[in-house]
């Protein structure tokens, strides 16, 4: 499934099913959300995981968990430089308006709402993401900084599921912020079996 630059897709992952984004052209950042299949107010919980690992990032082998403590997803490959953020809120359009932005301007947290009601869902608020391929580096300040995605052409991070779940990508549309370098590029999301067999996955 190709998720175009700037917009996002949604996509059903089984438990033991693995789910792969791929930053196609290098230097794209993806926001990462997942629900559980049966249940959306159960989702994806940065501030959950960084107390369930002790840790500010993500590491291959760590699980995430939900807003009810069970895990969701385990990062179980990753082929990038490594840098996910699970600090940085999706952007949306109160973000660009503080930015300058007058116009309407494309966000993760719309189109997490987009993406979700192609399967018929809904949720009334928007979970922080997981950031892949953000480089948000904290200095020993607190001071974080905002770098461009360091990703190559290629890379990617695979996860497992460990419920039956729903999962957005969204190809971050920041371009006021050089995160994603000089402008937003497309990603790709593969849904996967343990053995690496590709399941039955729409192309956009």
């Amino acid at each position: 499934m190709t998720v175009p630059a700037r917009e996002g897709r949604a996509v059903r992952v089984a438990a033991g099913q693995w789910v792969r984004v791929v930053d196609l052209e290098g230097g794209q950042v993806g926001d990462v959300f997942a629900f559980g299949a049966g249940d959306v107010t159960e989702h994806l919980s940065a501030s959950h995981t960084r107390s369930h690992t002790s840790r500010l990032f993500p590491a291959v082998g760590e699980q995430f968990v939900t807003n009810s403590r069970r895990p969701i997803l385990t990062l179980v490959s990753d082929t990038s430089p490594g840098w996910h953020d699970m600090l940085i809120a999706a952007c949306d359009p109160a973000r660009y308006a503080a930015l300058g932005v007058r116009e309407a301007h494309a966000s993760c947290a719309e189109n997490l709402r987009r993406s979700l009601a192609t399967l018929g869902l809904a949720v009334a608020v928007t979970p922080q993401p997981v950031n892949v391929f953000m480089r948000i580096p904290v200095r020993e300040s607190g001071e974080l900084r905002w770098l461009p995605a360091a990703g190559r052409p290629g890379d990617a991070i695979t996860f497992e599921a460990a419920m039956d779940c729903v999962v957005v990508v969204s190809a971050c549309p920041q371009d006021l912020v050089e995160i994603n370098g000089n402008s937003p590029t497309s990603l790709a999301v593969d849904v996967l079996s343990g053995r690496h067999e590709i399941q039955g996955v729409r192309t956009a």
